[in-house]
C-alpha cells in the first residue's frame, strides 16, 4: 500500500524538559530527580510519531541559539526528514515537573522567541516549495511572537494550489483564521473549542453541535474533538462518530493530542477509511499517555490498542 506524503511544520518548537520532584514547594530549593530532553513542538511531534508507525514525514521547523543547536542534534539522533528555517532569535524551552508524592504535573510552558517578517515569510517559501502535490500539510502548534494570526491560513491557502489537505491543531486567533480559509481537519481541545465558540460547551450534544456546524459550513472536512479521558468526536459529512479511550494506566498527557493527529494523518495518508485513521489516533493519544514525562508512543501499544478499539467499533 502506497502512503501519501506528508509535511510537517512547527514554527515555534520547544527543546522539552522534564524531571520530577517530591513535591513542588514556593521558596524552596527543589531537589530533582533525572532529566530528559525532547525535541517538541507540535508538528515536530507529529513527524514522530508518523515515523515511530512506520511512516515518514519532512518536518520543516524553525532553530536558532544554543538550545536550537541542541534541539537540531536530538532530531538527527531520530533520523527525521528536516527543513530548517534559521532564526537569531534562541529556539524556546518547556520545562515539565512530575510531582512524586501526589501524582500531579505541572507544565511550564515559554513564549518563544519573536520571529521577524523576513523569518516567518522564508518559513511561509520553504513550505510552499516542500508541499507534496496531492499530499498533506501538518501545521500544529503555537504561532510565537512576531507571526501573523493568519500564518495558518496562508499555510492552508498554499496547500489548496497544490491539492494537498491542509491539517491544523492551534487556538484562538490562528485556528479562526485557518477555519475562515477552510481546511480539511482541525484537531480542537475541548478548552479550545470553548474559547472558538466563545462559550462554555458543558453538554456533548453542544461540542458536537458546533463541530458539526464547522463541518456544515465548510471550514473543516473534519472536526476531531479530544476529551481527554471522556474520549473523543469525529465530525463529518457522514455524521458523527465516538470512541471511548481505552483503558490505560495514565503517567502523563504531554504529546497525547500531537500522537492523535500524527497517527490519523499516516492512516489516512496510507489509504485507510476514516474510521481507522480516527481509531489509530484515539490508540496512539492513549498509548503516549501511558509514557512519562514527555516521551512519544510507542508503536507496539498504539497497535494494540488499535484492536481493542475495532472492536469496540464493530
Amino acid at each position: 500500500m502506497s502512503t501519501r506524503p506528508i509535511l510537517t511544520l512547527t514554527v515555534n518548537p520547544a527543546l522539552d524538559v522534564s524531571t520530577s520532584t517530591e513535591r513542588v514547594v514556593s521558596e524552596h530549593k527543589l531537589r530533582c530527580g533525572a532529566s530528559r530532553l525532547d525535541p517538541g513542538g507540535g508538528g515536530m511531534n507529529v513527524a514522530r510519531v508518523v515515523q515511530r508507525l512506520g511512516g515518514q514525514a519532512l518536518a520543516v521547523y524553525t532553530a536558532g541559539g544554543p538550545t536550537g543547536e541542541a534541539y537540531r542534534r536530538l532530531i538527527e539522533a531520530e533520523h527525521i526528514p528536516t527543513l530548517v528555517v534559521p532564526i537569531s532569535g534562541s529556539t524556546r524551552e518547556d520545562f515539565t515537573v512530575d510531582e512524586t508524592t501526589t501524582g500531579k504535573q505541572f507544565r511550564f510552558v515559554l513564549e518563544g522567541p519573536e520571529l521577524g517578517e523576513a523569518e516567518w515569510r522564508a518559513c511561509l517559501a520553504l513550505v510552499e516549495a516542500a508541499i507534496p502535490v496531492n499530499g498533506f500539510v501538518v501545521a500544529s502548534g503555537s504561532l510565537p511572537p512576531g507571526v501573523p494570526d493568519d500564518f495558518y491560513a496562508r499555510v492552508a491557502r498554499l496547500a489548496h494550489q497544490r491539492d494537498a489537505r491542509c491539517i491544523v491543531d492551534a487556538s484562538g486567533d490562528a485556528l479562526a483564521e485557518a477555519l475562515a480559509e477552510g481546511v480539511y481537519l482541525v484537531k480542537p481541545s475541548r478548552r479550545e473549542l470553548d474559547e472558538y465558540a466563545g462559550a462554555t460547551l458543558e453538554s456533548e450534544e453542544s461540542q458536537v453541535d458546533v463541530a458539526s456546524t464547522l463541518v456544515g459550513r465548510g471550514a473543516a472536512e473534519l472536526v476531531a474533538l479530544t476529551l481527554g479521558g471522556a474520549g473523543a468526536v469525529l465530525a463529518s459529512a457522514a455524521g458523527v462518530m465516538r470512541l471511548p479511550v481505552p483503558r490505560v494506566q495514565v503517567q502523563s498527557t504531554v504529546g497525547a493530542g500531537d500522537s492523535f493527529l500524527g497517527a490519523f494523518v499516516l492512516r489516512i495518508a496510507q489509504g485507510h477509511p476514516v474510521e481507522a485513521a480516527f481509531r489509530a489516533g484515539v490508540a496512539a493519544g492513549s498509548a503516549t499517555a501511558m509514557t512519562p514525562a514527555t516521551e512519544l508512543c510507542r508503536r507496539a501499544d498504539v497497535e494494540r490498542l488499535e484492536a481493542e478499539l475495532e472492536g469496540l467499533m464493530a
